[in-house]
């Protein structure tokens, strides 16, 4: 029976992908084989021995301590994608919601006073502040063309926007998805100069901390619209409080309140609503849920954010799955210890992403305790399982 602990609440759309006679899920549960989360922390959880893997239904992984994890030979999942759709509608309705002013006209109404023929008055006598602009030839930059960005980049073009990227390291999966009239931007500082909207899709890691700063606002267009789903410290909220209080900057839209944007006029912030729908947290945990389900299993490996993808078709026999650091002669090491033991090996599989290298071998018979803790002992391995 295999352990999973959950640190929050999952759809029970995910929860469902572990069949009860097989599966413990649970929010309080010893000895846990996996680890099921969205929002908690855990750098500060002690790590329990017995875990093999870590799953985030969701994209971000900042709450997990993913490089301890590495040290560990514990595969770190999460689900790319899975509330994408989620996002992009969210940061369509905040560029709309900034381009006609609807918070501040929607504000403005519910503070009005009087019968009904006076507040006609009012709402005629006032609606020219709200005076806004359309999206059609406008210009938006997406920085990060990731399973998010590229659905904002397309939609964007089918509104009549031009559009411009720039993600130094789009996959080419990610490249065939994205509609060929997207420009490409040199540099960010390339983009945000030519851009009426600018979009951010990146993860927070030290190269996109204050990506936006006050350095770049300058370089901005004049009454440009900031929108930032991605991530609380992509951008840098008190150059953009003072780019509005200038004039330089129209409006900023975030998912991440503070309080040097709370009540601005011309900041909408929203309380990180970008995958809060319930299609996207089923989508999410399902996702996350095969993927465990899938390791544990049969050891293999999607959609981690430390490990290489590694997905070999079972055969018969025992498999072996082994976590170690990149270092050459480990598959070499592995492969003597079971030929010692007299067994062959079917099928093999070996790639590394960094410091990790994960190994799958399928090898014919039983697998002896002897040979487990003899590969155990190879100075580098971090992890051996036995499906």
């Amino acid at each position: 029976m295999q352990k999973i602990l959950t640190l929050n609440n999952i759809s029970v759309a995910g929860l469902e992908r572990f069949p009860r006679d097989q599966y413990e899920v649970a929010s309080e549960i010893q000895h846990p084989d996996a680890i099921l989360l969205r929002s908690f922390k855990m750098h500060d959880m002690e790590i329990p021995s017995s875990l093999k893997a870590v799953g985030r239904a969701g994209a971000g992984v900042n709450n997990i301590p993913v490089d301890k994890m590495s040290q560990l030979g514990i595969p770190v999942f999460n689900a790319p994608g899975a509330n994408a759709n989620a996002v992009k509608e969210l940061v369509m309705a905040g560029m709309l919601l900034a381009s006609r002013n609807i918070c501040q006209a929607w504000d403005y109404t519910n503070k009005l006073e009087g019968n009904d023929a006076e507040l006609s008055k009012l709402v005629e006598a006032g609606k020219k502040k709200f005076a806004g602009f359309e999206l059609p030839g406008r210009t938006i930059g997406v920085v990060g063309l990731g399973a998010i960005g590229i659905r904002v980049a397309n939609v964007a073009l089918s509104l009549g926007m031009k559009v411009i990227g720039y993600d130094p390291q789009i996959t080419v999966k990610a490249a065939w998805q994205l509609a060929a009239d997207v420009e490409q931007a040199h540099s960010v500082d390339d983009l945000v100069s030519r851009c009426d909207f600018i979009t951010f899709h990146v993860p927070l890691v030290e190269g996109t901390r204050n990506m936006l700063n006050a350095e770049r606002i300058a370089l901005m267009k004049k009454n440009a619209v900031v929108l930032n789903f991605a991530r609380d410290g992509i951008v840098d909220d008190l150059a953009v409080c003072a780019a509005l209080e200038q004039g330089k900057l129209y409006a900023y839209v975030t998912d991440f309140p503070s309080n040097s944007l709370k009540g601005h006029e011309r900041v909408i912030a929203l309380p990180h609503l970008g995958a809060s729908t319930g299609e996207a947290e089923d989508n999410c945990a399902i996702m996350v849920a095969e993927q465990l389900k899938d390791f544990l299993e049969n050891g293999n490996i999607v959609n981690s954010v430390n490990f290489p993808e590694v997905v070999m078709a079972r055969t018969e026999g025992s498999r072996l799955a082994v976590a170690n650091s990149n270092v050459p002669n480990m598959v070499g090491q592995i492969s003597t210890a079971v030929a010692d033991a007299g067994l062959n090996i079917i099928d093999l599989l070996n790639k590394s992403r960094g410091e990790v290298a994960y190994t799958l071998a399928d090898v014919e018979g039983d697998m002896p305790d002897s040979v487990v803790e003899r590969i155990k002992a190879i100075d580098g391995v971090l992890s051996v399982r036995v499906l």
